[in-house]
């Protein structure tokens, strides 16, 4: 246990250095191609630091093994817990260091439109991967077909959100360094040097999130939870920590469109194209009633609470406490039904 909980504060030390690498990074490259905060939160770094938790579920669906079952699960947990995470947890992160930085009632101002996109794509997404887990197993090809509409949503959202940027920038919503590249420290400051530090800090970010991984999974072996539960609660708080700490860093700068197209952003991903690759590899069904089932009616229920305090609606870092309360509740949830079990 010791040595699981070491692993885990190392790969936490990795991850704090290597977002704020991939942040410095990504501003410099957004600003030099003249592109929206909105495409740099929201398509950049949302897919970018998205890599860590869309690998996981992959590699376990298609890592073969002992027992299929137990790959399945980890899965989708891996694939649920994302989405779960960063409507819950993730915003309850940005409300808590928001607050104590700027203050509780401070209003935050993303960009609306950008905002209103991600969440619109995330809930359509969500309804379908809870309508696709209600059909019966032999329904495949019906699942395949909602596969392909989660991916043309996406790509959908993408094209709308790039020819958005042109007049963003315009009205002021350009990509600004915050800081000079750190790069620049040691070589020249161009473009090349800015990708090559964000590919050290991708590189450093993914190898955290793994060390983490293997550290819940040594503590999960010693507190005898299910492989399920540890990738839905466990997984997604590891390799999620890019998008956390990549937000924290820019909501205390006031970088706020950043810092919420970072998350949203993600869960429009991990929301539509994820969840697309776990329908088409493994099987796909989903009680209300269980674990999965109420993990995403939570997901839904905070996904809706942000869209209802979307700028213009009093958006502030207490009302984005409820988000983190939600994840405390599902815990909570999760604890008294294995106490009762045991």
């Amino acid at each position: 246990m010791l040595i699981a909980a070491g692993l885990m504060l190392a790969a936490l030390l990795l991850v704090f250095i290597a977002a704020e690498l991939f942040t410095n990074a990504l501003e410099f490259v957004g600003e030099r191609m003249g592109v929206s905060e909105g495409v740099t939160g929201s398509i950049f770094a949302a897919i970018g630091t998205a890599m860590p938790e869309t690998i996981v579920p992959i590699v376990a669906i298609l890592s073969g093994g002992a027992s299929e079952s137990v790959n399945h699960a980890v899965g989708m947990g891996a694939i649920l817990g994302a989405p779960f995470m960063l409507a819950t947890l993730s915003l309850g992160l940005i409300g808590y260091f928001a607050g104590t930085k700027h203050g509780w009632h401070t209003r935050l101002d993303p960009e609306p439109t950008g905002l209103r996109r991600d969440l619109a794509v995330f809930m359509t997404g969500l309804v379908l991967i809870i309508a696709s887990g209600q059909l019966p197993p032999a329904w495949q090809e019906s699942r395949f077909i909602l596969a392909l509409i989660l991916c043309l949503i996406y790509f959908l959202h993408l094209l709308r959100t790039i020819q958005a940027s042109r007049e963003l920038v315009a009205d002021g919503h350009g990509t600004e360094a915050g800081s000079p590249l750190h790069a620049g420290r040691v070589m020249p400051t161009h473009l090349w040097s800015a990708i090559l530090q964000l590919s050290i800090a991708m590189a450093i970010l993914i190898q955290g999130a793994r060390i983490f991984v293997n550290g819940a999974e040594q503590m999960s072996t010693g507190l005898g939870i299910s492989a399920f539960v540890v990738s839905l609660l466990v997984i997604p708080v590891a390799t999620e920590l890019p998008e956390k700490i990549n937000s924290i860093l820019w909501i205390r700068r006031r970088k706020d469109t950043l810092a919420f197209g970072n998350i949203t952003g993600a869960m429009a991903f991990q929301g539509t194209v994820i969840p697309a690759v776990g329908m088409t590899l493994m099987p796909w069904h989903i009680h209300l009633a269980s674990h999965a089932g109420i993990s995403l009616l939570l997901t839904l229920l905070g996904v809706a609470w942000l869209w209802r305090m979307r700028p213009g609606h009093r958006l502030t870092p207490t009302r984005l406490l409820l988000n983190g309360g939600l994840y405390l509740i599902f815990v909570v949830y999760v604890l008294v039904r294995y106490g009762q079990a045991g």
